[in-house]
């Protein structure tokens, strides 16, 4: 059974998604603020975080920023009554799977939640060589020479893919349907800065290339 860390600070909505996530087979820790939060993730083990973005003590960004130094693989979705573009792309770019804004049915919320879970990767040992560059599946480890760079479970899943479709022409679409389960503005704009993550983390090996290719999509190689 799946455990899932629930932070929200409305008391009749948390305790209805509670119930709900409850029913449909997950375990659940439901906390009221961002600190209380925080506590509960350093003292459990959690598969998925949902966070409240603006919540007293502690808001869902800081609170984010704050677990992902500590596990920068777990996956999280933000909740909010904020509709400005700016905070749902804030919330991409920390590294956000996805990003529901309220109101919304708790069945979309299952759904999304699933959709985030089966795409996790299965752990194995196997590595890859890019280049000079060596990828560590399991351990979502990017290592080149003496240095070792800790991937995102996004980030990795994002290579991964690359990999397998290297030399191909890749669509825009079918990478956001893959990773992010779903192909719109906000996805895509999430895409794009794990994509340039990649390229910067691959910096030091000239035969490595992410090529982009406009109104399509992207090419993966290496010379």
């Amino acid at each position: 059974m799946k455990n899932i860390l629930l932070v929200e600070d409305d008391i009749d909505l948390g305790n209805v998604l509670k119930q709900y996530l409850v029913l449909n087979n997950f375990e659940v820790t439901l906390c009221r603020d961002g600190l209380i939060g925080l506590n509960a993730f350093k003292e459990n083990k959690f598969d998925l975080c949902i966070f409240d973005i603006m919540m007293p003590e502690m808001d869902g960004f800081t609170l984010a920023e704050n677990i992902l130094i500590n596990n920068n693989s777990i996956p999280f979705i933000f909740l909010t009554a904020r509709i400005m573009i700016e905070d749902r792309i804030k919330g991409l770019k920390l590294g956000a799977d996805d990003y529901i804004c309220k109101p919304f049915e708790p069945e979309e919320l299952i759904l999304r939640i699933n959709n985030i879970l089966k795409r996790k990767i299965i752990n194995t040992n196997d590595s890859i060589c890019i280049g000079e560059y060596k990828f560590d599946i399991s351990n979502f480890l990017l290592i080149y020479k003496e240095n070792k760079i800790q991937l995102t479970e996004k980030e990795a899943l994002v290579l991964q893919y690359f990999i397998k479709n290297s030399n191909k022409v890749i669509k825009r679409s079918d990478i956001l349907n893959e990773i992010w389960g779903g192909n719109d503005y906000f996805s895509g704009r999430s895409m794009d800065v794990f994509i340039s993550r990649l390229r910067k983390y691959l910096i030091n090996d000239k035969s490595i290339n992410i090529k982009s290719i406009r109104g399509i999509g992207f090419c993966f190689n290496v010379q």
